[in-house]
């Protein structure tokens, strides 16, 4: 069963439960997100990033993954 956006937004949500999240995609495999997170000031983007394919649980692993493609924008708040 392909996955949704928004099943994509809370799995982020578990681990970012403060976070602006917005995703956006609708084909079931290819999709765009930004996360706005306090917790990401200080860190570099490829340290911002890591966390949120790490909240994602592994559903972008390999072939088998459910997720195949996700665009990631990440920040802190301005």
């Amino acid at each position: 069963m392909p996955i949704t956006a928004r099943q994509i937004e809370d799995l982020i949500r578990e681990d970012f439960p403060n976070a602006q999240i917005t995703v956006e995609g609708d084909d079931g495999a290819h999709f765009a997100a930004q996360v706005v997170d306090e917790s990401f000031r200080g860190k570099n983007r490829v340290q911002q990033q890591r966390a949120v394919y790490a909240a994602l649980k592994g559903k972008m692993d390999g072939s088998a993954g459910e997720l195949h493609a996700l665009a990631l924008t990440t920040k802190a708040p301005e």
